[in-house]
């Protein structure tokens, strides 16, 4: 409701403006002012304008203000300072038209693209893995469609690497190491199955054993990595026995990884493989393009000697000779730089590449099929290189690369393409000293020290993400017994994964983007300050109360319609409430600004404020106990309109509101 009145105030400025003054101002800001008896909106418009009218501040503020009082949902307009306009809202207006759940609405045109994961298929995922997934899944829930917003079409990849240096080092570890056969793979594989064990967990101990054999003698060393490079050879080049198990196995380890996110609510719409990039020669068209707009060019002399380059984004080199500090895509031995790959993924993903994937059906949801790339593929079929924007949830040590594709679209003359690919990096998760110690690492007194713990897929140090997962709920689920003790069993339990999940989700959430994360069982857990709990809690209390009142939330909501509110919202109680509306009237602002930002801390951020507040009032005022009903039907009205909102914002989050806490 506050973005409608926000955009009605702002379009009643500009024609005031074009009108009185025939001038235009592109940008006009509404600022939230710091208390609210100076009013819920501030306008700096008069600043905006003096300069340019040669006129003060605060006397173009007394030719706009009574004008702009009579704008629809305004009550009064005041200057204030050396000229800002301070508006004050309709109370009573503002709230009926948020009772009857009206919004600003969020959408607009285009297939937004939305990749992350990406976890190679080598071992179990780990806690920083689930840093990635959480960020992307909740973008991709800000930007779809819903019950609250027309949103985006949006499609959900994860990048699938099923042919690179990792899944080769599992190749060498089972096939010398453990010196299997194809056919032995294949047993091994059906004895774990059969076993009920994980792929995933077995491969995450040979991972570890695989890196440290291949130095763990040094007189070897040369000849091992030879050998982990003819294996990864043989994986690319595809029809081969190593090339066989390497597909089993990865296949395999992908399955677990789809497992564990669905367990977060996660889920994808395709998963592209590199083996179909590769023998679909996605390179070579993108190649093609490059050479003949002179984006890419082979380097005839210099330390790049014999290699095909593209000169860096940003780059100012020299007027003549080599550029040293280009971008190789293409070694001198002719194979090709994952950043090469990765620009003709992208041309693909923008529809550029007149090459597209086959496809076949991979993992069934509730709701939609997972596809996944082959060679040719089943008709008929979704589309989804044809987007319009693309955000890749890629960590922060990818930040080179990401900017050498964005130069390259740039340069091949795909400006607008250039301007809406959008890297969401991150900085990378570790363990608080005292989580490292609960899951059984020995530390130093050095480590116990440090502000965080790195985490380690080589040296097998790290929490994987299902322990992780079974841990919250675990933990969960014995403060749901202690205090709710007559539910069912099943009850409980799906309280407890409400809760642990939602824990684990808003803790990954709740840090911008570029904060290293130090992560903290207990922390993520509890109950009070800034947690996944604290808001879940919030909603369950908000709820509590209509199940005690014996009075529906809609019906609550209803009821506001034919009463008068207005003295009922004036005064320092009347003023609290308010306050609560007012917050959670900024709803599809502050989604616009996370969406903008591609910042999913900010949806985090407000969702805390908004329990913060509702626990606030839940305290001040006591709603069952009020005697006047017209001043009862209104604090049932709030507390509905803030756990309806505090759901959404969570959902967006990927957190459900529990049944009790």
């Amino acid at each position: 409701m506050y973005r409608t009145l926000q955009q009605r105030l702002q379009a009643r400025i500009g024609t005031l403006v074009e009108e009185r003054y025939g001038a235009t101002l592109p940008n006009l800001n509404v600022e939230l002012p710091p208390k609210i008896e100076f009013g819920e909106m501030a306008l700096p418009v008069a600043f905006e304008l003096a300069k340019r009218l040669k006129k003060a501040p605060r006397a173009i503020a007394a030719e706009l203000k009574d004008a702009l009082a009579e704008a629809e949902g305004v009550a009064s307009v005041e200057i204030a300072g050396a000229g800002y306009l301070n508006v004050k809202l309709d109370r009573a207006a503002v709230v009926k038209r948020m009772a009857a759940d009206e919004h600003a609405g969020v959408g607009g045109a285009g297939f937004k693209l939305v990749e992350h994961t990406s976890i190679n298929p080598n071992k179990a995922a780990h806690v920083g893995h689930l840093r990635n997934a959480i960020l992307g899944d909740t973008f991709a829930r800000m930007l779809k469609p819903d019950e609250f917003k027309a949103g985006f079409a949006t499609g959900v990849q994860n990048y699938i690497d099923n042919t690179g240096v990792q899944v080769a080092d599992i190749v060498v570890a089972v096939t010398v190491l453990r010196g299997m056969t194809l056919a032995q793979v294949r047993e091994w594989l059906s004895g774990l199955a059969a076993m009920n064990m994980r792929l995933d967990y077995a491969c995450w101990d040979l991972y570890s054993e695989v890196s440290q054999w291949y130095d763990a003698e040094p007189s070897e060393t040369v000849a091992r990595k030879a050998l982990r490079l003819e294996t990864l050879h043989k994986i690319e080049a595809g029809k081969n026995e190593t090339a066989e198990i390497a597909e089993l196995i990865a296949t395999g380890v992908l399955r677990r990884h789809l497992e564990t996110m669905e367990r977060l609510g996660i889920e994808y719409d395709f998963l592209p493989r590199e083996s179909e990039i590769l023998h679909l020669h996605f390179w070579q068209a993108a190649r093609k393009l490059m050479v003949d707009a002179c984006v890419l060019y082979l380097e005839t002399e210099g330390k790049n000697k014999g290699c095909w380059v593209m000169r860096r984004a940003g780059a100012e080199g020299p007027e003549v000779g080599p550029d040293e500090d280009a971008k190789i895509l293409v070694r001198s031995n002719g194979t090709v730089t994952y950043v090469g790959k990765d620009i003709a993924y992208h041309l693909w993903k923008f529809g550029l590449l007149k090459i597209d994937f086959g496809y076949a059906k991979f993992r069934e949801y509730t709701t939609h099929t997972c596809w996944v790339s082959t060679m040719h593929g089943e008709e008929p079929h979704p589309s989804f290189g044809h987007a319009d924007a693309i955000y890749n949830v890629i960590d922060s040590r990818q930040d080179d690369p990401q900017a050498q594709v964005k130069e390259a679209l740039r340069v091949l003359g795909y400006t607008e393409a250039s301007e809406h690919f959008t890297h969401l990096n991150y900085a990378f998760v570790g363990l608080t000293a005292r989580t490292a110690e609960e899951l059984g690492y020995v530390l130093s007194e050095e480590d116990k020290a440090r502000a965080f713990i790195e985490v380690s897929g080589r040296k097998g140090f790290g929490v994987k993400a299902d322990d992780l997962i079974d841990r919250m709920i675990g933990a969960a689920r014995v403060e749901v017994e202690a205090r709710h003790p007559e539910l069912g069993v099943e009850e409980r339990a799906e309280i407890a994964d409400a809760i642990g999940v939602g824990a684990l989700r808003y803790f990954m959430l709740r840090f911008t983007r570029n904060t290293v994360i130090a992560f903290d069982f207990k922390d993520a857990l509890s109950f009070d300050g800034e947690t996944g709990p604290y808001a879940q809690y919030a909603a369950v209390r908000a709820g509590n109360i209509f199940r005690k009142a014996g009075v529906a939330e809609e019906a609550a909501l209803a009821a506001l319609a034919g009463m008068d509110v207005g003295e009922l919202l004036s005064g320092e109680d009347g003023t609290s409430v308010w306050e609560l509306w007012l917050t959670a009237s900024r709803l599809s602002l502050v989604l616009e600004q996370a969406i903008a930002a591609a910042e999913p801390a900010i949806l985090a951020k407000y969702a805390f404020q908004l329990a913060q507040q509702f626990n606030n009032f839940y305290h001040r005022h006591h709603i069952l106990t009020e005697t006047d009903e017209s001043r009862k039907m209104l604090l049932l009205a709030t507390a509905a309109v803030a756990k309806r909102e505090l759901t959404r914002v969570l959902g967006w989050m990927g957190m459900r509101v529990p049944a009790a806490m």
